[in-house]
């Protein structure tokens, strides 16, 4: 075998054997990126309507959600221009959406919460959960919506550099907390809560780097594409974006699975280390010391 070859086996062996590639082989077998697209469609058809409902009647700025998406984006002034005019204004949504209206729309956000439900059910490779576990998809929804109009009200304060620390702490404890909760619930309580912890950290620190990602590419994209392809190139970015965040909340999960398990086994081999540190030094005693294998 020649020495190149050898070496790519021994190289692709170790990966394998790698939480890296424990990670990948199993974001391969639960589809990832498909997945996320699946959860950017279903942000787009079934949620999105509801939240711009919600973020109109918001008692607390009232921005609507072309606001709430142009934070959420990092985006400049021009290009929330562009994302401004996708969307009508929200006295316009209020006045023309009605009681039944809103309830299809909520009914119809439910079955967001089941493809996020069933996403963390693949990446913990659990059972589905049954049928009669749907109102866990309404008790989410509802503190989805609440958590977003936390974080809006908490972004649209005035920028004071004395306050910025609190703000900022804030909405990352409300993030990590949300993220946390929602395996528990979603899941049914069949992981416990410290396993979870670790895939609501790697969620609420990919979202922060999806948002930096966002500022530096999207944020110009937008500008180039409404020029270039008109509304319709705004939208292909904001479901770009979608796509990301599918990512990133299902992949947090999977990465945090994966640094559990990693963590019990670097405890094993770190008590393995231990016991054969503490054998070798008690064969290399000399006969008839203290504590010595012929004492």
């Amino acid at each position: 075998m020649p020495p190149s070859m050898w070496w790519f086996r021994r190289m692709h062996g170790s990966f394998r054997g790698s939480a890296v590639g424990r990670g990948y082989r199993r974001g391969k077998d639960m589809e990832l990126m498909h997945r996320a697209m699946g959860f950017a469609a279903l942000g787009l058809l079934t949620l999105v309507p509801l939240l711009i409902v919600v973020a109109a009647a918001d008692p607390g700025d009232g921005q609507g959600f072309a606001e709430w998406l142009a934070e959420g984006l990092g985006l400049s002034e021009s290009a929330q221009a562009e994302v401004e005019g996708l969307f009508t204004t929200p006295v316009a949504a209020l006045e023309s959406t009605t009681g039944f209206g809103l309830a299809a729309l909520a009914a119809f956000g439910l079955t967001f919460g089941g493809a996020v439900q069933n996403g963390y059910e693949k990446v913990w490779e659990v059972p589905p959960a049954r049928w009669h576990t749907m109102w866990r998809h309404l008790v989410w929804l509802a503190v989805l919506i609440g958590y977003l109009l936390l974080s809006s009200n908490i972004a649209a304060r005035p920028a004071d550099a004395g306050d910025l620390t609190w703000r900022l702490a804030a909405g990352l404890a409300s993030a990590l907390f949300f993220f946390w909760w929602s395996q528990r619930l979603l899941l049914g309580g069949r992981l416990p809560w410290a396993a979870l912890f670790p895939g609501a950290l790697s969620t609420v620190i990919g979202l922060g780097g999806l948002w930096v990602f966002s500022h530096l590419v999207f944020s110009p994209l937008i500008a180039s594409n409404a020029v270039a392809y008109g509304p319709v190139g705004t939208v292909l970015v904001i479901q770009s974006w979608l796509v990301g965040v599918g990512f990133v909340v299902l992949g947090g999960a999977l990465v945090g699975r994966v640094l559990y398990e990693e963590r019990w086994r670097l405890a094993r081999v770190a008590r393995g280390a231990v016991r054969r540190v503490v054998r070798g030094a008690g064969a290399r005693r000399p006969p008839g010391s203290p504590g010595s294998p012929g004492e």
